[in-house]
This record gives structure tokens, sequence and C-alpha cells, in this order.
């Protein structure tokens, strides 16, 4: 399947679209979306990738924002025995913004990768970028993120974050954040963090009597709900 897609916002405009990818058969499917956001548009965009164990997944989503515009994403992956997603913004106008969200969950052996670009081009941009992960089993996950300041991106704001928790002793993440920054007069900062559950926060909760497979359950919801409770669209939340 290679689907393409294309949105263009017009100016001033406000949408929010959503990209479901899903079946059970076995498939190969590679994609492609472009948005446009002309000035001042605003634009929430959604894509939820829940394909069955067999599939092969990769999506290539490439965004440009003209001045004052303002994009959304959040990124969910779920199925696919292989899926890599590779998102590349490019704040192209002054005063442009884009928040990131990505969360993706692996169990049994599937892999699941994201690459991201930020790329500022113009003076007072921001960027807010928050990516995790879950992994159980034999999982592979890879963030993979850069953010870009160009000479004469001044004032640019930027801030990207990677967690991850890890379930098991066979799951694994490569997390590896990056700064490429050829303005001085700039504030950006990223960070990555890797664990296992809180032992103190199980403790807490089994010492009120939760068992111990709900204590996990309601710690592992909590990590996650912190990027899902972000969707705005109620049916995919």
């Amino acid at each position: 399947a290679f689907p393409r897609v294309l949105i263009l916002a017009g100016e001033g405009s406000q949408a929010s679209v959503v990209e479901t990818y899903a079946g059970s058969v076995r498939r190969f499917s590679n994609s492609v979306t472009e948005i446009a956001l002309a000035p001042g548009a605003i634009l929430e965009h959604t894509k939820l990738q829940i394909e069955g164990g067999e599939t092969a997944h990769v999506h290539a989503l490439a965004v440009h924002q003209a001045r004052d515009s303002r994009f959304t994403s959040h990124n969910v992956a779920l199925g696919a025995a292989l899926a890599r997603t590779d998102l590349q913004v490019a704040l192209g106008g002054e005063g442009a913004e884009c928040h990131l969200f990505g969360l993706y969950l692996g169990r049994g052996r599937q892999h699941l990768d994201n690459h991201t670009v930020i790329d500022h081009r113009t003076p007072h941009g921001t960027s807010r970028q928050l990516y995790k992960g879950i992994l159980d089993g034999a999982a592979r996950g890879v963030f993979h993120g850069k953010v870009i300041v160009r000479p004469g991106a001044q004032k640019t704001d930027a801030i990207q974050t990677n967690k991850n928790l890890i379930l098991s002793r066979e799951a694994l993440v490569d997390s590896t954040p990056a700064l490429e920054i050829l303005a001085d007069d700039v504030k950006c900062k990223h960070g990555s963090t890797t664990g296992q559950l809180d032992a103190a926060a199980l403790f807490y909760l089994r010492s009120r009597g939760i068992g111990e497979s709900d204590a996990r359950a309601l710690l592992t919801y909590a990590f996650a709900a912190d990027v899902a409770e972000r969707i705005t669209v109620a049916p995919v939340r």
C-alpha cells in the first residue's frame, strides 16, 4: 500500500486531521504525508498506527510552516511488526510554533522507530517535543530526534525530551536526541531518560492494598497518560 496525503492549511484556517493505519493482513505499508501551513494557520495532526503483527509500516511526514502558524503532532504507534516514522518540520516563517508528541508501545518482538527533525529557519520560532516509549517482551524502540537552528534564526526557543519505560529484561531502546545550533541568541535544551518502574512508587501502592499486577498497570498507564491526555480528539484519546 502506497498512500499519499497532501494537506494545505489556508491562511488563518484551523483544522484537526486524523490519519489511522489499521488492518491485520500481511503487507508492506509505505506512506507519505505532506503538510503546508499558510500564515496564521493552526493544524493538529494525529497519527494512530494500529496495524497487525505481520505488517511492515514506513511513513514519511513532511511539514512546512509559514509565519505565525502553529502545528501540533500526535504520533501514536501501537501495532506492526516493524514500524518507522520520519517526521520533518521546517519552521519557515517568523514566529512559527510546533509541538510534537509521540507515544510508542512495543511488545513481543516488535520494532518501533521514530526519527524527527525540527528545522528552525527563521527568528522567534518555538518548538516543544515530548516522545515516550513503553517496551515489554523482546521489543525494540528507537528515538532519534534532531533540532536544527539555522544562522539568523535568533530568539529560537526549543525543548526536546524523550522518556522510555522498560518492563522486561529483554526489551531495549536506543535514544539519541541531538541539537545543531548555528545561532548565538537562543534557548535550547534536550534530555533523555530510560528506566524501569519506580520501586518506591510500586511499594507505596502495594502497601495500600493494591496487587502487584494492578500497581504496575497503574504506573504504566500514568506514564503514558502524560502524552495521551494531550490528544484533543476524544475517540483517539
